[in-house]
């Protein structure tokens, strides 16, 4: 009897398989679907901007965003402003993640650490990291550490609770056969609860990385002399709206390059989770 061919399928019937829940679709597609989603946003873009619905002062043209971005890595140097950003946020963010994922596995292992430090997190992780901003300045000055603090202090705290429950998502059947097997009560931690949590800490890094990036911005827009954020908050002074939408972009896709990268990590390290 032979075998089925996919490729024998009407199209119609692979496109309704494919929104079937979890299905995979082939790598081919989502590059497809992915550039579809990024080339329809660019075609409203340069229908409002090209037909003149919209001003520039309010949206620039695509070629006006070229322009400024030519002006602004040839004459402004903003190639510097870019690699000090990036070292805002991976100082910060490395930080919290040295100092976040022992505490959030202890949290979310050890019953009476949970009790004592959980409400604690949950607490200051709902005051806004701006607003620290000017305790900041008070404190340790204007200078690299206060908007690497800035930084830390929106992460730590988030990502100690999202370690936390991707440490308590470890399946109870697991621990209870490394306890039949032998295994001492120290050892299950280190053996079975880390390995097990770390696709989904992975992931959590993931998302509280993206978070890192709103703050930095958020820290150059006071009390900075170099940065994306203070290149937008200069051109914003000089209703420059080209060179805020360059720097915005560039955040943007600088975002998308970190988060491919710890897709790709998670594909190395966890294949068995695709």
């Amino acid at each position: 009897m032979a075998s089925h061919n996919p490729l024998m399928v009407p199209p119609f019937i692979r496109f309704k398989q494919a929104f079937k829940p979890r299905t995979s679709i082939k790598r081919r597609s989502y590059i497809l679907l992915g550039t579809v989603g990024f080339l329809l946003i660019f075609l409203i873009w340069s229908a409002l901007t090209y037909s003149g619905l919209i001003e520039p002062l309010f949206l620039p043209t695509p070629t006006a965003i070229v322009q400024a971005a030519v002006t602004l890595f040839t004459q402004m140097d903003f190639i510097s402003d870019i690699w000090i950003t990036v070292f805002r946020v991976m100082a910060g963010f490395l930080l919290a993640t040295v100092m976040a994922i022992p505490l959030g596995v202890l949290v979310g292992t050890y019953k009476p650490v949970e009790a004592m430090v959980e409400p604690l997190m949950a607490f200051v992780r709902y005051m806004p990291a701006s607003a620290f901003i000017p305790l900041f300045i008070l404190w340790i000055g204007v200078n690299e550490p206060q908007k690497i603090a800035i930084i830390f202090w929106g992460s730590f705290f988030q990502l100690v609770l999202m370690v936390a429950v991707a440490t308590k998502n470890v399946q109870q059947d697991l621990l209870d056969v490394s306890y039949t097997l032998g295994t001492s009560k120290s050892a299950v931690l280190w053996r079975v609860i880390l390995p097990s949590s770390m696709p989904a800490i992975l992931d959590s890094l993931r998302l509280i990385l993206g978070w890192a990036w709103t703050y930095v911005i958020v820290a150059e827009l006071v009390g900075a002399s170099s940065g994306i954020g203070y290149t937008i908050l200069q051109s914003s002074r000089m209703l420059r709206t080209a060179n805020i939408l360059v720097g915005i972009l560039t955040i943007g896709i600088l975002g998308l390059m970190f988060d491919y990268c710890f897709k790709w990590l998670h594909q190395v390290l966890f294949p068995w989770t695709d």
